[in-house]
């Protein structure tokens, strides 16, 4: 016997008996779902199914469902449903666990777990590409009123530390429900591919869905293991720089203007930081501001450098990359 406080357990083989403190009077018996299954679905990205099982009885109680994902990494969760959906990379394998539970605000009663696993693919060690990383940017597309902006995608790698000279990569990536895979790669000395780009893809910039990508392998002397990794889209977002950067000096007043980037986001969605650089003694001033003025006092015998750059505010999106500089703009004089 098994003490769960407040819940009394017994096991007797697939089957828990639990006495909660919301049937003071009955025992009410939960078994575990049947014909649990994982199926992928597409790129890093799998379908968990289960069943009720037909043998539980039924007191009209709402019955749940606990989810444990075991591996590659550690979660549980809890739903209504039969079926739920997971997006995780699946080169390492993919196992999860299912049962039945019932619960009020003092006690939970649940069933003994169903488990079902995806081994991970075949290849041998040291095959797979190592230091994937990947990047996008946005550009405008005048042509197209639908999607007046376009999203490209570069990625790059290092060949594995024990793949063949022979081996050859090729990249996919998913972005909701669209899958592609590259056309444009770049090779090593010996024709490997390790960087590939997608001049235009089906990713939205401004889209909170993972983006995931994939590189499997193929050589004539050994299996290649695949390699998928997952990506946050503000983390790989390289944002433009500021458009039409303007500085004018009037007396000591130095007056700073500028146009949002090219983007997706709106004018508001913008955090910028404003570089202003005296070539006379070397001062260097950094200011970080959310509109696209500035106006700085300044000496009216050095000579200025000034530059702008972007990143998209935490107001509209999590916290992500900062733009280049834009080109400086040098104004004043030195004497």
């Amino acid at each position: 016997m098994i003490i769960m406080a407040p819940v009394l357990l017994i096991l007797l083989g697939a089957t828990e008996i639990l006495q909660a403190d919301f049937l003071p009077d009955e025992k009410i018996s939960l078994l575990p779902p049947v014909n649990f299954t994982i199926k992928v679905t597409g790129l890093a990205q799998v379908l968990l199914h289960w069943e009720p099982n037909p043998d539980q009885e039924q007191r009209n109680v709402n019955l749940e469902y606990q989810v444990k994902i075991n591996a590659p990494k550690e979660d549980d969760y809890e739903t209504r449903i039969t079926e739920s959906k997971c997006v995780t990379i699946l080169h390492k394998g993919f196992s999860a666990s299912v049962r039945t539970i019932l619960q009020n605000d003092h006690s939970l009663l649940a069933s003994s777990w169903a488990s079902a696993e995806l081994h991970a693919p075949p290849g041998s060690p040291g095959t797979s590409v190592v230091n994937l990383t990947c990047t996008t940017n946005t550009t405008a597309d005048n042509y197209s009123h639908l999607r007046p902006y376009q999203v490209s995608l570069h990625c790059t790698w290092l060949v594995g530390t024990d793949a063949p000279e022979d081996t050859q990569y090729l990249l996919y990536y998913r972005y909701g429900s669209w899958t592609e895979e590259c056309q444009e790669y770049s090779k090593d000395s010996l024709g490997r591919n390790i960087a590939c780009w997608f001049p235009r893809t089906f990713i939205r910039s401004r889209g909170r869905d993972w983006l995931a990508v994939l590189v499997n392998g193929s050589s004539k002397h050994s299996a290649i293991k695949p390699f998928d990794q997952l990506f946050a889209l503000h983390a790989i977002d390289r944002i433009n720089p500021p458009l039409n950067v303007t500085a004018e000096i009037e007396g000591t007043r130095l007056s700073i203007q500028w146009e949002k980037p090219v983007s997706a986001f709106p004018i508001h969605c913008f955090d910028y930081e404003v570089k202003i650089h005296n070539a006379r003694n070397g001062y260097l001033q950094i200011e970080k501001m959310m509109t696209n003025t500035f106006v700085s006092i300044i000496d009216d015998l050095s000579k200025y450098d000034v530059q702008v750059r972007a990143a998209v505010s935490s107001m509209c999106r999590e916290a992500g990359l900062w733009s280049e500089w834009s080109q400086p703009i040098y104004v004043g004089f030195s004497r």
